[in-house]
Order: structure tokens, then sequence, then C-alpha cells
């Protein structure tokens, strides 16, 4: 979202400094059979003020309706800590969100994937996923149960994207030939590109669940190299600034190395003012955040957001 003051991350940063405190007290190489055709990395950057302001007022109303996001968050019993935050706090923004577990958990609502490979439990949530809501969503964000996410930021950021376009965005990473998203930071699929990944799921020779080289490799990266052979590549996604917007560390590490690398300008030097997520987060941390991101706010400031993301139906989000 657009604000006339930094108060948005002055509210992060905040929320960072508790984490702190909370705390304080408390490269393979893959080989070039793997590639589907060249391809040019991307840096995918978030839209300008100017390029929403552009709009008109009811063009703005449809969009922000139009952009809807259903949640994977991949769990097991050892995380039931972080799965009770996640379900407490940032999940309630998605569109519709689900926990896909490891084995069935009599405390939270899941789906059971009945197996504890990552790998396999991403293939069969992105399956299931595809299946049932192939038609209902066109945005796909999964998550591991220790990430933090600001929905309303994915949605502004994916404002002007086109989801029939293979669409895969996050952090990336290079490891030897591969370029990936870093699943620490949060994957987002468009629909294009989840329709993609559902095909080359039945070619084992390309994909396969089990066995030969690409099961010896993370999921993240195992992920990339089936959307390759799609044509779909990992894109970094960026703020106008080029700043990362999807992070792979807690605020409250960035910071730190903000007050290393540029201690007159910490705040800049930390994180963007569209940051989408951070990982890494303890469950306290978790509600600390939230606190800073969606309930703290300076008595008296306007805030004049050209765009405004309504809460899903029935949702009890902050």
């Amino acid at each position: 979202m657009i604000s006339e003051s930094s108060s948005f991350v002055k509210g992060v940063v905040l929320g960072g400094a508790f984490c702190m405190l909370v705390t304080l007290l408390g490269h393979i190489k893959v080989g070039h059979g793997t590639k589907a055709h060249h391809h040019e990395h991307h840096h995918i950057q978030a839209p300008n003020k100017e390029d929403v302001l552009n709009l008109s007022e009811g063009e703005r109303m449809e969009l922000s309706k139009s952009i809807r996001v259903y949640c994977i968050i991949l769990v097991k019993p050892k995380d039931l800590g972080h799965w009770a935050a996640v379900k407490e706090t940032w999940s309630k923004h998605c569109d519709k969100v689900e926990f896909y577990s490891s084995e069935n958990v009599k405390v939270f609502e899941s789906v059971a994937l009945n197996t504890n490979d990552m790998w396999v439990m991403m293939r069969k949530a992105y399956k299931i996923t595809y299946e049932r809501y192939k038609d209902e969503f066109s945005w796909f964000f999964l998550a591991y149960p220790t990430t933090f996410a600001i929905i309303e930021n994915l949605k502004y950021f994916l404002l002007k994207k086109d989801p029939s376009q293979p669409f895969y965005i996050g952090h990336t990473v290079k490891s030897g030939d591969l370029e990936y998203v870093d699943g620490e930071g949060g994957i987002v699929l468009s629909i294009e590109s989840l329709r993609r990944f559902s095909r080359v799921l039945e070619d084992t020779d390309k994909c396969p669940e089990q066995g030969g080289m690409i099961w010896k490799l993370a999921e993240d990266k195992q992920l990339a190299i089936c959307l390759k052979y799609t044509g779909v590549f990992a894109e970094n996604a960026e703020d106008s600034e080029g700043k990362d917007v999807f992070n792979t560390k807690s605020v409250g590490a960035l910071i730190k190395e903000a007050m290393s690398t540029h201690p007159q300008q910490v705040v800049d030097g930390c994180c963007s003012d569209m940051a989408i997520t951070f990982s890494g987060l303890a469950p306290n941390h978790m509600h600390v955040m939230m606190y800073g991101v969606y309930r703290l706010r300076p008595y008296g400031h306007t805030y004049n957001d050209a765009l405004v993301f309504l809460p899903p139906p029935g949702s009890d989000n902050d």
C-alpha cells in the first residue's frame, strides 16, 4: 500500500526492534540437460504510485477486488507453535488459506499429505490446489510456517501482472546453472505457472517424485528444475527502487545487518517499504510483527492509499 510517509516501515522496524528484544530475552551444480531453453533473468518490480493514481476510481476498485490470493502453508507436527501463530496472525489476510501437513494433526485442521518429504509434500500440495481451485484463484502463495507475509503488499505487487502469463516470483538465488526462488522467502505462482507445473508432474523423466539426481536437491530447487521444462523461470521481485520485497531473513536480522553496513541509514538500508515477506520468525515474533504492521498507528496521521484491499468475507483479520 502507498502512504504519504514511512509510517508502515516505521511500524515494521518497531516490530523488528521488539523481535530483537524478545530474542535477547528469552551449491550444487545442475547440468545443462535441465535447461528448457535460454532465459535472461528478469527483475520484476512493483508499480509506482503514479501508475495507480493514473487509474480511475472505478478501475482501482475493480483491481482491488479482482486480485485474490490462495495461501498454501506447508507444516509438520514439530511446527505446532509456528502453525498456531500463522493461523492467528497474517494468514487471516489471505483470501483463502489452507495448511498442508505431513500427517493428520487433531488439534488443527489441515490437508494431510501422509509424507515427511518436503518435495513430495510440495508436489502434492500444488497438485491438490490446482485440482480444487484452478477456477477460483489466479495467484498462489506458498510459505513455510516460519514465514511472515503482508498479503496486501503482495496484492499491490501483483496489481498490474497478468496471471495468464507464467509468473514464478520471489527471492531468487543462483546455484550453479540454476536460478530458483528460495522457499524461505515464499513462492508465488500464477495460475498459468501452476497449470504448467501440474502438467509436468505427470512426466517422471522431467519431474520425478523420487530417484535420480533431483531427489537429492532441496524442494525449492527441485521445483525450479521442473518449472524450467515448462518455460517458467525464477523472477526476482523488487520494489520500484530495486529493493527486494521477499526476504529470507527476519526484520531483526536485517536491522542488525543494516546497523553494521549502513549505520547512518538503518531504515533505508534494512528493508523495502513494500516488503512482502520476512522469514525465520519465532511464534511470539509473529505476534509482535502483527502489532507493528497492522495495529500501531500514530494518532492524527492520515493515510492516502490509492487502493484498499478489503479483507475476505467473514474474515476476522486485523
